[in-house]
């Protein structure tokens, strides 16, 4: 299965994308755990372009544009492979993210991502999870972080609510692939609810 989490900034995507890999793993499942942007040497060059630096650093067009780049590196180079001999892709995002960050809440773009989507990507993730999460307790944990990669954290509070609207709707647009899960709880609770989502 091709299975991608999803959710704002600081909801935990990384941390539960990584116990589920464990988990699938534990059940003898070869797993790739990967992630967007990045997730392949050229797709990661491009991450840092997106990630860091002035939150107005480029339009909305053209973080499409990059996005869709790297995510079709990311599919050539790392998705399609491990699908095609058996493996289990777990990614912390994909397109949703970009339907939902630049689609929605930078602009009325959604077309354009979904045009884009299918000419250049094409492929969909089997089962997609969204960790929901309060977006103020969200933006906290993110910032906490320190990363260096919060140029989307710095739009600040209301983003963060405009994006979990975003996410909420995917589920409802996609109820066939697109799965919600409280991620307002310990670490290994939401896991267990993520596991039962699939």
């Amino acid at each position: 299965m091709f299975i991608s989490l999803e959710g704002i900034d600081g909801s935990g995507k990384s941390t539960q994308a990584r116990l589920l890999a464990e988990r699938l793993r534990d059940r003898g499942h070869e797993v790739v755990l990967t992630r967007e942007p990045g997730g392949s040497d050229g797709a990661e060059a491009i991450r840092r372009l997106l990630v860091e630096g002035d939150p107005d650093r480029w339009s909305a067009e053209t973080e499409i544009l990059l996005f869709n780049a790297a995510r079709r590196d990311h599919l050539e180079r790392t998705i399609r492979p491990a699908l095609e001999r058996g493996a289990w892709v777990v990614t912390d995002r994909f397109a949703d993210s970009t339907r939902v960050y630049q689609g929605a809440t930078r602009g009325e773009l959604r077309g354009l991502v979904d045009r884009l989507h299918e000419l250049v990507i094409g492929r969909e993730p089997d089962r997609t999870i969204v960790i929901d999460m309060d977006p103020a307790a969200a933006l906290k944990r993110g910032l906490a972080r320190g990363s260096g990669e919060d140029r989307f954290e710095e739009f600040g509070l209301g983003f963060q609510e405009k994006l979990r609207a975003g996410f909420l709707a995917l589920a409802r647009d996609f109820p066939e692939r697109v799965r919600v899960v409280d991620g307002m709880a310990d670490a290994e609770i939401v896991a267990a609810r993520v596991a039962e989502a699939l």
